[in-house]
């Protein structure tokens, strides 16, 4: 393709667009930049492989540590497995394109974005995603586009796209907003308890700046002469369909209406019915008939129409009689009860949510700063985490047997969402300093387990003890929409997400909503439908909170024995040399001794961690006494170090020596030093004198005899 460049200026911001310059084999290739962040991001499209029945998608997302200026660490100097931000990063750009694909497309298709170049200032996630549509448009796949991204932040009262880092971690909203001409097709979004009507105008905002992305990459086909593919999707097989119709249409719906048959009853029962029912009504058909040859020519054919059907008809009960599969009716939530306290203390805090079907054990781990989490990377101004929480999936949740492996992108999403809708509760870390790992086990699943996985982790920490300032809840909210109908479901469960349009999720407290998290099915959603769906999540949410109150209303007032108990003490800077002592022969020592666990910050902030507070409290004070600044007059038991000619050397606190000179060992004169001390003896001496140098003068006169007991009773043990 031959070189093109567009800029579009966007919101005060220039975003530059060079295409045929790079990846000329890709199927399309683009390279998106604003300010001295720059990603390419191509799109490539392959032969489908026989058999599948779904689209073969992937999209990655990958990082080079040049885009910084630096050489990646470890031994090999190259980059290795994808921190977790870059795989969020890649779900951020899946999530907004996979459904804008026809459905019945099966080709291989693989969308990559690398970051070439980042400077402190401009995100590379939204640009990614808005190059991900130019570049699929670029290759020429079926494709129901454009689609764009931007990032709303709120500083002070002001919205304002694609915030700076800077903007964002300062702000109270960092939401990205996905869109096509149709409409909104993707929430993500943390938030610091701002109110529904809030978070209303900031997508609207956010759309509206995406839909000046749209037009450009409207504007750029044009000046490319490019128009969208376009392919004829497959001949339905309507012999088939017509078949199903008349014979499974009757008792699917007979089944979907038997509220009181629970989720495997009726799971087993539309199973009946297709391998069954069906299947023995087909055998009975001629050989030459054209239903039964197709569903000998193409197994998969048959369970394929059999799901569209039951989605059809699942979805016409709710569009016309307002009732779902289990009889709830639209805005309606499952059943929930919750526990605290469900393991031992050992475990310093648990909790147990139960909303339906859905199950889900939270476990908090309380520990010290230095198990913060060092995330390693150089392309991203936030060095560390104290709040971490974790998602598991595992496959007996869904009564499947597979095999385990580490976790994948949606556990890692999920646990990610789950930890953005906590995190503005937690204290500050100046009132509570320790680090904190919550662990969602995901023991039954039927729909909506990273809100199950919110309202866990807030019983877990409440009943650890963390003084989180709010509880928090989540619900997640379904979507049916045929033509202009459309209705919005609370609390879906697994059939509803599965057969719906729509998986909204939103967490927060009675005072407002922390996180958001929106992914669609259709090409889009107006706002006004949105509006209405965070608006009728608030009180499900609130329900679901009154239930979590009634098993914990505030967080314990004690930790869990078995807890850390932190300490701290702050120190010089420049006395950590001092603490830490050669190849950390000194801190070493202190640990040893004590059985403490001792964190340094760069400030001097010193963290002791033990579950004995008397050995914490020893801890502390020997690096109190080592670190302690020295003041002419004060007295202290000390200990001879070391004898010379002239004098006698005493440590007073430990690493600190002084001299006291021959004269001032004692009344009178002293012919020699080992007449009056002698190595290893614990001596009373008075600071005479600070030199110049930081040096101590002491001595043993002039001393009263209650200054000597205060400091033996205050020496180093």
């Amino acid at each position: 393709m031959q070189e093109f460049e567009k800029s579009i200026s966007f919101d005060g911001r220039d975003i530059r667009l060079k295409i045929g310059m790079l990846a000329p084999q890709a199927g399309g290739a683009v390279l998106i930049q604003s300010g001295d962040t720059a990603v390419l991001v191509t799109a490539t499209r392959a032969a489908g492989r026989e058999g599948i029945d779904f689209l073969p998608l992937t999209v990655d997302y990958e990082e080079r540590q040049y885009a910084a200026g630096r050489i990646p660490g470890g031994f090999l100097r190259r980059e290795g497995r994808p921190p977790e931000k870059a795989t969020l990063t890649g779900r951020l750009i899946d999530r907004p394109l996979r459904p804008l694909f026809p459905n019945w497309l099966r080709d291989d298709i693989q969308v990559i974005a690398t970051t070439l170049s980042m400077d402190e200032e401009v995100p590379p996630d939204v640009l990614a995603v808005t190059g991900a549509s130019i570049a699929v448009i670029l290759a020429r796949i079926p494709f129901y586009g454009p689609m764009a991204a931007v990032r709303v932040g709120l500083v002070g009262d002001d919205f304002i796209i694609n915030p700076t880092y800077r903007e964002i971690s300062n702000g109270d909203l960092d939401l990205v907003v996905a869109g096509t001409p149709d409409g909104v097709v993707m929430v993500e979004a943390g938030a610091n308890q701002l109110p529904e009507q809030d978070i209303i105008e900031a997508i609207d905002f956010g759309y509206e700046a995406v839909r000046d992305l749209i037009a450009a990459q409207r504007e750029l086909m044009s000046q490319l002469g490019i128009e969208f593919a376009v392919a004829e999707p497959p001949v339905e097989n309507e012999a088939l369909a017509q078949f199903l119709q008349e014979r499974a249409a009757e008792p699917i719906t007979k089944i979907l209406a038997q509220f009181d048959l629970g989720k495997d009853g009726r799971d087993k029962a539309l199973d009946e019915i297709k391998d069954t029912a069906i299947m023995e009504a087909i055998a009975e058909l001629p050989e030459e008939d054209p239903v039964k040859q197709s569903v000998t020519e193409a197994p998969k054919l048959l369970p394929t129409l059999y799901k569209k059907l039951t989605k059809k008809l699942m979805r016409r009960q709710i569009l016309e009689d307002g009732v779902r599969v289990d009889g709830r009716k639209l805005d309606e939530v499952r059943p929930i009860s919750c526990l605290v306290g469900v393991l031992p203390q050992r475990v310093h805090g648990s909790g147990l949510f139960n909303r339906g079907l859905t199950q889900v054990l939270s476990l908090a781990t309380l520990g010290s700063p230095g198990d913060a989490q060092d995330l390693g990377d150089d392309l991203h101004p936030e060095d560390e985490k104290r709040y971490l929480h974790h998602y598991n999936f595992p496959p007996y949740s869904v009564g499947e047997t597979r095999p385990t492996r580490s976790p994948g992108r949606r556990e890692i999403g999920h646990g990610a969402l789950a930890e953005r809708a906590l995190v503005p509760v937690l204290p500050p870390q100046h009132l509570f300093p320790y680090v904190i790992r919550v662990v969602s086990e995901v023991l039954s699943s039927n729909g909506s387990t990273s809100m199950g996985s919110v309202c866990g982790s807030t019983l877990a920490l409440m009943d650890a003890g963390v003084p989180i300032t709010k509880p928090v809840s989540g619900a997640a909210m379904g979507l049916i929409k045929e033509g202009e109908e459309v209705r919005i479901l609370t609390d879906i469960q697994g059939i509803e997400d599965f057969l719906g349009d729509m998986d909204f999720k939103v967490a927060g407290t009675d005072k407002g909503i922390t996180a958001l998290q929106m992914d669609m099915k259709i090409t889009g959603l107006k706002m006004e439908v949105i509006a209405q769906a965070i608006q009728q999540a608030r009180p499900a949410r609130l329900h679901i909170l009154e239930k979590m109150l009634g098993a914990i209303a505030k967080p314990r007032p004690e930790l869990s024995p078995y807890a850390p108990r932190l300490l701290t003490i702050k120190i010089d800077p420049e006395m950590i040399g001092l603490v830490i002592g050669p190849g950390g022969k000194t801190i070493k020592g202190i640990t040893e001794q004590t059985g403490c666990k001792i964190d340094i910050a760069d400030d001097g902030t010193v963290t002791i961690a033990s579950n004995e507070g008397e050995k914490a409290e020893k801890a502390k004070q020997m690096i109190y006494n080592m670190t302690r600044k020295l003041n002419e007059g004060e007295v202290y038991a000390g200990r001879v170090t070391r004898i010379i000619q002239i004098g006698a050397f005493v440590e007073v606190l430990p690493g600190k020596e002084g001299m006291i000179h021959i004269s001032q060992l004692a009344e009178g004169r002293v012919g020699r030093v080992e007449d009056e001390v002698a190595v290893g003896d614990e001596v009373i001496v008075k600071v005479r004198e600070i030199d110049s140098k930081g040096r101590l003068n002491l001595t043993r006169l002039g001393i009263h005899p209650d200054e000597a007991a205060a400091a033996r009773r205050s020496a180093p043990a």
